[in-house]
């Protein structure tokens, strides 16, 4: 379990580096680049950031947003989890064969500027990454699209599909995208469950659990929840970098 007292869990970053950076520095981070373009963070009362994982597609900069987490991971000075568009990058990167839609056009267009060995360095990353994160002595989870308490066994492959994508109905909306059933309405669990996944207007406090994927590359704000303090703090986009398709 990674130990860790106080923590600043970030949503979705969807590729908005510029305002990650804001983010971090209204948090009081300091963002330095000594060895080139490799991002390294400090805070001066030693808190650790923690990401609820879909650091890539859609907006501006997602080579950017990965080499901030990858390398504030390798310091242990950040966490991270999987997300859903994480997992088809590197399903992408390994070769298989996905869609190219949802904004990972976008970002495999910005890899085609880095050198290749930052993309086999980025699917080793993503490979590596937990799909759930436990924190304070089993009282946090941190799990993607969140996690009813049902999948809690970390080592379910059901437990991964589910903090992944969350519980669906098998149906598409008007949309044309997944029916998503609202799993934190009936949870009752004692872990408090911060995810993302599912774009809110404001971080939506439900039961034992927080949304904090404020849709920042669809013009709302990069949210981060301070822990414990239970503050939340956020950063309006430079842009509008993309349309949801569905309203949020």
């Amino acid at each position: 379990m990674p130990q860790s007292k106080f923590l600043d869990i970030i949503g979705d970053v969807h590729g908005c580096y510029p305002e990650l950076l804001a983010l971090l520095a209204k948090l009081g981070y300091e963002v330095q680049h000594p060895h080139g373009n490799t991002p390294e963070i400090t805070h001066p009362e030693d808190r650790k950031l923690a990401f609820v994982g879909d650091f890539v597609d859609r907006g501006p900069d997602s080579p950017g947003v990965l080499k901030l987490v990858m390398h504030s991971v390798g310091q242990h000075k950040a966490f991270a989890v999987i997300g859903n568009h994480d997992d088809k990058l590197m399903r992408k990167l390994m070769g298989r064969n996905v869609q190219i839609n949802h904004g990972l056009d976008t970002t495999l267009a910005q890899l085609e500027h880095e050198p290749p060995q930052f993309s086999i360095r980025v699917r080793r990353f993503l490979e590596m990454l937990p799909h759930l994160l436990w924190f304070d002595d089993n009282k946090l989870l941190i799990a993607h699209a969140g996690l009813p308490e049902k999948f809690h066994d970390p080592n379910s492959k059901r437990a991964r599909e589910m903090a992944l994508f969350g519980p669906t109905t098998g149906k598409l909306d008007e949309y044309g995208l997944p029916q998503r059933l609202n799993w934190a309405k009936d949870y009752a669990g004692k872990p408090f469950i911060v995810f993302g996944h599912t774009p809110v207007r404001e971080p939506l406090l439900v039961n034992n659990t927080m949304n904090i994927d404020t849709g920042c590359v669809f013009g709302g704000k990069l949210t981060a929840l301070r822990y414990p303090e239970m503050e939340t703090v956020g950063v309006k986009p430079e842009k509008l970098y993309a349309e949801p398709r569905r309203p949020f």
